[in-house]
């Protein structure tokens, strides 16, 4: 496939940003998107040009660091991370928008690459159960009903990757600390924290200039992971659960 990159490139934070355009050849359809960026970035070296800063880790789907918006839908047109969207879901000829998350609480640092520690300050904020010290509790020790244990492996999913914010018309955090929050408050473990994680996990979020939920859904549809967009209505009642009991 021959196809046409138009690429987000920004030097640095405070520079001023636009998207270059770029021709690349051959992309086998078995292709990641981010083994063709990597071909795209061969070229550039050869041509002793500024490769384009992207991030990424692990390739697998796992991290979430490879967030990118690809033709204005964040990680591209299937529901996955960027890192295992191939390149047979584009045609021949195709121009191809590239560009990073865009949210406020989301400065870029270089190119497509943006800065999303806020994610880990709302996490320390209140991301983290009671644990005793010394050996390790014997297994089944703290029963945890069923229904339990579901609703908090679904929400442990979240990867963090940031789709949500970039989803987001608002560029809301909701999803993601939704996700935090339930899957530990949803379990045995997480109940000495469960008053005050969910109210300095909702201060640290809105501190860090995420906007606001207006509930239109585009977090749940673009989480590649299938967070589900109930959590955040669980959270809101958690917070208001919180803050009755003071």
């Amino acid at each position: 496939m021959n196809l046409t990159l138009r690429i987000w490139r920004q030097s640095g934070p405070e520079d001023a940003g636009a998207l270059t355009t770029y021709e690349v050849r051959d992309i086998a359809p078995e292709m990641s998107f981010l083994e063709m960026l990597d071909t795209l970035n061969e070229e550039l070296i050869l041509a002793d040009e500024e490769p384009v800063a992207f991030d990424h880790d692990c390739r697998e789907g796992i991290c979430g660091a490879c967030g990118v918006v690809i033709n204005g839908q964040a990680h591209g047109p299937e529901r996955t991370t960027t890192c295992q969207l191939h390149m047979r879901h584009f045609n021949d000829g195709d121009t191809i928008d590239v560009e990073p998350w865009r949210a406020g609480a989301f400065p870029v640092v270089k190119d497509l690459v943006v800065d999303r520690s806020a994610f880990d300050r709302i996490i320390g904020a209140g991301g983290y159960i009671t644990a005793p010290t010394g050996s390790a509790p014997e297994a089944h020790a703290t029963p945890v009903p069923k229904a339990a244990a579901d609703t908090a492996f679904e929400h442990a999913e979240c990867i963090g990757c940031g789709a949500c914010v970039a989803a987001c018309p608002n560029g809301s955090a909701m999803l993601f600390t939704a996700a935090k929050v339930v899957h530990l408050n949803s379990l045995p473990q997480g109940a000495p924290e469960r008053e005050t994680r969910v109210l300095d996990m909702v201060t640290q979020m809105d501190a860090e200039g995420f906007g606001g939920c207006t509930n239109t859904g585009e977090c749940a549809v673009a989480c590649p992971k299938g967070i589900p967009l109930f959590g955040i209505a669980r959270m809101n009642r958690e917070f208001v659960r919180a803050v009755r009991k003071g």
